[in-house]
């Protein structure tokens, strides 16, 4: 490992370092992140714009494509590294590799085709009365520098090459990305991928920078710095509200598109729970362990009517999550909060424990809860994420009070609705109530996998995102970093520089 930041095609220290803190092995050294490397990094980024937004599709796409060849050819040091950093298994993580070169590929053929320019033009009319109309076209163009904080639980999709990344280089955007102190050894990995990347497609060298660890200081100089246009986040509520407050009280605002808390809640109506609500309950149980819950799609609450039924159901998702070992978390400090907010759940008024695991450091075992639909209504805490495999059942009286929790739910990412045939008209009833609380509604399956596709939405309403209309996964997410510009009576001389 070099240990260091690597910032405008230089590998650069710092006075300080930090240790990794591994699930397991050796702790190694990093340089801490600081203000004055953000400073550099920034002035390289807006430099490097004023080339690299230019450059055509065709180039930009070499170059993702030669990103994901040079990360292709660190399989297995990425793999042992971020397997020995986070506690992932192997699996997990080459088929996060697999979704993190396959999203800048599928990004690389997208712009190749131009659907990201929404190109619109209405020719001029000079003969129109009263008044002549002039030549309007209107196209895309990237923004400027864009600032991406790797996330925790996905050392490679959403981090140094991730969707955030991936998206902004594909629309023509130089990228500074704050590393994750949870996995800075694979960061450095992909970062000297992107390096060679970069030399091989010859790209100016401040197109991408890597700033690893740092306190808040460096975060709050990177969001704040007037060169950055815009600030891609995936992570906790609490540190992306603090973000998008300074993003929105700078002297010129610019957007933020964090990702920051969902309990991806599952309507379970009542024909398919009669049907089968066994293999609904192994379902999720199964969802809701996967990774030890560290999924931002993770189905935390099961919405269910009470009854006889329900009572088969919370039976067995007990057995089934009771049969899972504990699983080793991404840090301490994740393991803790899950502890912490099983705590929280189980101490609700109304709230009953149906299955309380023991604790060990740095791991999380599977715990389930049983509460009423009124005691839910009752509580707003009872909606918070607890990121982990924690899960609440909440048992409703009738379509009315599912229909109420419906209404007062926050902004999620998902909303899954179990049903049958029969279950027609109540689900007809709350889509229209889900369809303005979740960027992406489920039928009959489970929120964890996110395909990476043209169609997906992966956002919502706040708290699930800040800016809903807009995703961070698939290709509509290369549009957060372009802004639309009118073109009245443009030169023909000059439409290839902008078409290309």
């Amino acid at each position: 490992m070099i240990g260091k930041h690597y910032i405008a095609g230089q590998w650069t220290g710092s006075d300080k370092t930090f240790l990794s803190a591994p699930a397991h092995g050796p702790s190694q050294e990093f340089s801490v992140g600081t203000p004055d490397l953000v400073e550099i990094a920034c002035s390289a980024a807006e430099a490097a714009f004023v080339t690299y937004a230019r450059t055509s599709a065709k180039a930009r796409a070499e170059f993702l494509n030669a990103i994901a060849d040079e990360i292709e050819v660190r399989a297995e040091e990425i793999t042992e590294t971020g397997s020995r950093e986070t506690g992932l298994p192997e699996a997990r993580l080459q088929g996060e590799r697999g979704r993190t070169t396959g999203q800048l590929r599928l990004f690389a053929e997208h712009i190749l085709k131009g659907e990201h320019l929404d190109f619109r033009h209405d020719p001029a009319m000079p003969d129109r009365q009263p008044l002549p109309r002039p030549d309007l076209r209107m196209i895309q163009r990237p923004i400027g520098p864009v600032a991406v904080f790797g996330a925790s639980n996905f050392p490679l999709a959403f981090s140094v090459a991730g969707g955030d990344t991936a998206s902004a280089l594909a629309a023509g955007c130089p990228v500074v990305v704050k590393g994750h102190s949870a996995h800075p050894g694979t960061s450095e990995i992909v970062a000297r991928a992107i390096e060679a990347a970069t030399l091989a497609c010859n790209m100016p060298t401040g197109v991408f920078s890597l700033i690893q660890g740092g306190r808040r200081d460096v975060g709050i100089a990177l969001v704040t710095h007037p060169l950055i246009r815009a600030v891609g986040f995936t992570g906790s509520l609490t540190g992306g509200r603090a973000l998008f407050d300074l993003c929105a009280t700078r002297p010129d605002p610019i957007p933020f598109f964090g990702e920051l808390g969902s309990v991806n809640p599952m309507f379970i109506l009542s024909g398919a729970l009669s049907a089968r609500s066994r293999d609904i309950a192994r379902g999720w149980a199964a969802s809701l362990t996967m990774g030890a819950g560290q999924f931002c799609t993770n189905p935390g609450v099961a919405i269910v009517p009470a009854g006889a039924e329900s009572t088969a159901f919370a039976k067995a998702a007990s057995q089934a999550l009771s049969a899972t070992k504990a699983q080793v978390m991404l840090t301490d400090g994740i393991a803790q909060a899950y502890h912490d907010g099983c705590d929280r759940i189980g101490q609700g008024e109304g709230v009953q424990g149906l299955l309380v695991s023991s604790r060990q450091p740095r791991e999380a075992a599977p715990c389930l809860y049983r509460t009423t639909g009124a005691a839910f209504l009752a509580n707003p805490s009872l909606q918070h994420e607890v990121f982990g495999p924690l899960g609440l059942i909440v048992e409703v009286d009738g379509v009315q009070q599912m229909k109420q929790i419906a209404a007062q739910l926050e902004g999620q990412l998902t909303c899954t609705l179990h049903m049958d045939d029969c279950d027609t008209d109540t689900a007809r009833a709350l889509l229209p109530i889900l369809e303005r609380k979740a960027g992406r509604i489920l039928f009959n399956g489970f929120p964890t996998g996110v395909e990476v596709c043209d169609a997906m939405v992966h956002g919502g309403p706040y708290p699930a995102s800040t800016n809903f209309g807009h995703t961070s996964v698939g290709t509509l997410s290369i549009r957060r970093w372009l802004c639309p510009v009118c073109y009245q009576d443009l030169p023909e001389t000059l439409r290839p520089d902008l078409t290309d």
